[in-house]
């Protein structure tokens, strides 16, 4: 009897491992190596509903400092992951990382793997990938001097062909290029599972590390998770997240120069009831404001615009972390608010 209990106790526990593995699909990502800087990062999405489940948005994204990084991806196994790290660490340049993931794979099944990995060694860049053959279509990847864009379960190859065009377009350090190969990708059903929500994906990551950064602490890392059936876009809440870190994604752009955080001083924050937004109404013509919160939605509020300020009622708004934005389509300021 206690011989059978424990079979059967064992059986679901398998199952339970394989179950998890199996939505462990992670589906487009991109890691890339600025040539200038030595900064690394990588960036992703899918539409797995991480609620419930014992991951972080950047699960599969190991970006090692000075080294190089890895998505690991398909079925993803932790023990894959920290095995293509090691080889990061032991000098392995790119595609001697795939060769070694593809001959030691844990479970001896490569073929439903899926790997973008950059490395930099002695100065010298190498961008590499692997899909498998027994992947969900569709499939693939694209390969740079400088980054690996790959997915799997996706709309098409579009996806793919978007976020290459996108990251390799834009202008702006590696954080915006990263996040500007996420929006070629933010449209419904790039993850085909998203369909039904609407969306791309139900989260987006995107992390990014300097040289001299500790492993654990990257100098960017932010991330999105919304549940299933939300319709919530998470690469549009993570641009509102983004959008905070105030960096200068066009440095080449004609138009108006972004205006710093001196050109508006908003107060108090955190705030209960009301907050103010001092502005020079000089520099300033047709003040648009919108207000969300951390999953992207729009929130509604009130703010009576006098010449010099504007005052914002929001009695009817919930205490949390909220992003305002203000833009005269000139320039986009976000900041970040708090509500007691």
């Amino acid at each position: 009897m206690i011989h059978k209990f424990l079979y059967i106790f064992s059986l679901h526990f398998c199952l339970l491992i394989n179950i998890q593995n199996s939505e462990a699909q992670e589906t487009f990502s991109i890691v890339a190596i600025d040539t200038l800087t030595g900064e690394i990062g990588s960036a992703g999405a899918s539409c797995l509903d991480l609620f419930g489940l014992p991951y972080e948005t950047d699960l599969i994204a190991d970006v090692v400092p000075g080294r190089g990084a890895i998505n690991t991806q398909s079925y993803y196994i932790a023990a894959n992951q920290t095995n293509a790290r090691t080889r990061l660490l032991a000098g392995d340049n790119a595609q001697q990382v795939l060769d070694w993931l593809f001959n030691n794979d844990v479970e001896d099944n490569p073929s439903v793997r899926q790997y973008g990995v950059v490395s930099i060694k002695n100065g010298r860049i190498q961008a590499a990938a692997f899909t498998g053959e027994n992947c969900f279509d569709y499939k693939g990847h694209r390969i740079g001097s400088n980054y690996s864009i790959q997915g799997n379960i996706l709309l098409g190859p579009e996806v793919l062909d978007k976020m290459e065009d996108e990251f390799i377009q834009t202008k702006g350090n590696l954080a915006c290029k990263l996040m500007a190969s996420l929006q070629g990708a933010n449209f419904s059903g790039a993850d085909s599972r998203c369909s039904p929500n609407g969306t791309s994906s139900l989260f987006a990551f995107l992390k990014v590390s300097k040289p001299n950064d500790e492993y654990t602490k990257p100098s960017i890392k932010i991330g999105v998770k919304t549940r299933a059936n939300s319709k919530i876009e998470p690469i549009d809440s993570l641009q509102i997240i983004f959008n905070t870190l105030n960096l200068n994604c066009s440095p080449n752009s004609t138009s108006s120069p972004v205006k710093s955080l001196s050109d508006f001083h908003i107060y108090p924050n955190p705030f209960k009831e009301r907050f103010v937004i001092n502005f020079n109404q000089s520099e300033l013509k047709d003040l648009d404001i919108s207000l969300r919160n951390i999953l992207g939605n729009q929130i509604l509020f009130d703010c009576v615009i006098s010449p010099n300020i504007v005052n914002c009622q929001t009695q009817n708004v919930l205490p949390g972390i909220y992003f305002l934005t203000l833009s005269d389509g000139n320039f986009v300021n976000t900041y970040k608010l708090i509500k007691n």
